[in-house]
């Protein structure tokens, strides 16, 4: 059964995995830039309420991923709710809220055997479930109109298949429903297409590696060729090399905590501790990785 291993588990902290993240592409903060002397101040001087605005979102942005990535998952939904009421088109917020929603149910319910039990006997999982579905289908509903004005919109391919994940891992990982096939080919089409269209597209790599991952380690042979095939050497090969691009410091992010993820699950330890500390340089918050360090790393001390 697909596990939310294509985002974090126990001792993962973002995606999908997940998952989010996730959340990488989600945006980078702008800048603004220098202004010329003459009339170029005149016209500068007009538009610049709107760059200040624009930066100030940017950094509200930046905020709520940092909160994600540090595993304050309430914080990072409330905050992305807030985006959302900026922007109700903005794709970027539909995927971080659903990621942190997610993480939400999971954390909620825990690792039980009885898992439908569990989710009857948690008490705020209705009301998130409702939202994340709400997130997740007002979300779909956009980036395919966007395709539909513009079938190379690569932004709007890659939230498509973002946002089918998230749903797959709720359902089949979380939940473990035997649901969500249509939305599992749906994201992997979506995202072999954004990488055909874009190779050097991080989230994307990312995203599609927890797909050949999680394929290749947690399905039957039978199935794993049902669903179209999977290769964990890749994918471990992939978010490597994701992890040491020099792009938009989230998606590199996302790419990190998925390198880690997976070494964690090979019981790579001795790799994912070398992961993991730069983690915790960038994210000294994060409780999770921090008890994988005392665990796992002689350096650390309880």
């Amino acid at each position: 059964m697909i596990e939310a291993g294509f985002v974090h588990s126990h001792f993962r902290a973002v995606s999908a995995v997940i998952a989010i993240g996730a959340i990488g592409a989600i945006g980078a903060i702008g800048a603004i830039g220098a202004i010329g002397a003459g009339a170029l101040v005149m016209t500068a001087a007009a538009s610049l309420p709107e760059q200040v605005s624009e930066g100030r979102a940017s950094s509200t942005l930046a905020d709520a991923q940092r909160l994600f990535y540090t595993g304050r998952y309430e914080e990072a939904a409330a905050m992305a709710l807030t985006l959302r009421a900026a922007d109700a088109t903005d794709l970027v917020a539909y995927e971080l809220r659903s990621s942190a929603l997610l993480f939400q149910i999971r954390r909620a319910i825990g690792e039980p055997k009885d898992k439908e039990k569990a989710l009857k006997l948690c008490e705020p999982c209705a009301i998130l479930m409702s939202e994340f579905r709400i997130d997740i289908d007002k979300g779909r509903e956009l980036a395919r109109a966007r395709l539909t004005a513009d079938p190379a919109d690569e932004t709007a391919r890659f939230f498509l298949g973002k946002l089918n994940l998230n749903y797959v891992w709720l359902q089949l990982g979380t939940l473990g429903r035997r649901t969500g096939w249509d939305e599992y080919w749906e994201a992997r089409h979506s995202l072999d297409a954004v990488l055909k269209q874009n190779p050097s597209h991080v989230r994307g790599r990312v995203a599609r590696a927890w797909i050949d991952y999680i394929v290749d380690t947690r399905m039957p042979w039978g199935t794993e060729w049902i669903l179209g095939g999977g290769d964990k050497k890749r994918a471990l090969k992939t978010v490597g090399e994701a992890s040491r691009v020099g792009v938009d410091f989230f998606d590199q992010t996302e790419a990190t905590f998925a390198l880690w993820d997976m070494h964690v699950r090979e019981k790579h330890f001795k790799e994912a501790v070398v992961v993991a500390r730069g983690i915790v340089r960038d994210f000294p918050e994060n409780r999770e990785v921090a008890r994988f360090l005392e665990l796992h790393d002689s350096s650390v001390k309880p």
